[in-house]
């Protein structure tokens, strides 16, 4: 199993494509609600979930370590972050399995990759778009 999803070479990543930042963090938090009682899904849905956070990481990465490039040299917001991207690298070099623990681990990464962009500056993005709360108020 490859550790990117559809992007080998890393293609998509380089090319600073927007992210679909809120479906994702719904599935991450869906994925941490997830407890090994609940009923498993097949190995091959969590070896796919696995790739789709492995590749959003990677893509969420690439934004973080732009953005600490501008940090002021040796200042704790870089240092930080430099920590960040370390234990971030480090997670991703494991390869991807179709666990339940597996898929949790990379949800979390992708929430703390998210939480430093947004500390880093980043324009935070709404979880949803203002039109669907209007609906499921309704």
């Amino acid at each position: 199993m490859s550790d990117r999803i559809l992007d080998p070479q890393t293609l998509l990543v380089d090319a600073a494509l927007p992210l679909e930042r809120g479906p994702l963090l719904a599935l991450v938090t869906l994925l941490l609600a997830r407890v090994p009682d609940d009923a498993p899904l097949p190995v091959r849905d969590y070896e796919q979930i696995a790739l789709l956070l492995n590749g959003h990481a990677r893509a969420v990465l690439a934004s973080v370590n732009a953005r600490r490039a501008g940090l002021p040299v040796g200042g704790p917001a870089q240092h930080l972050t430099s920590v960040v991207v370390a234990e971030a690298e480090r997670r991703l070099s494991a390869p991807p399995r179709g666990t339940l623990h597996c898929v949790q681990h990379r949800a979390r990464l992708v929430r703390a990759l998210y939480e430093r962009l947004d500390r880093l500056g980043a324009e935070p993005q709404p979880l949803y778009a203002a039109s669907s709360l209007g609906d499921i108020a309704r």
